[in-house]
């Protein structure tokens, strides 16, 4: 298990109700599910985050399993919501 942040940008930070938290978790699939028990009262939450973009310690995790993304001890993961224009 590592303990970083999460930061939460646009509609994420607003369906999460927070611009960043911490996670203790060892891949992101783990710290996505831990923060949608979380946030499990927000309607938004769960739908949202499933069509963002991830970034884990300044690397995009595109199309890969959130299972195999491995989360660093003091790490950072941005939850970017889709954009207009992007």
């Amino acid at each position: 298990m590592a303990v970083g942040t999460m930061r939460y940008w646009a509609a994420a930070k607003d369906a999460a109700g927070t611009a960043e938290e911490p996670y203790d978790a060892a891949t992101l699939a783990d710290a996505l599910r831990a923060a949608g028990e979380r946030h499990g009262d927000s309607p938004r939450f769960a739908p949202l985050v499933r069509t963002c973009s991830f970034v884990v310690d300044g690397h995009p995790v595109g199309k890969r399993d959130h299972a195999a993304v491995a989360l660093t001890e003091g790490g950072t993961v941005e939850v970017l919501p889709p954009f207009a224009g992007g």
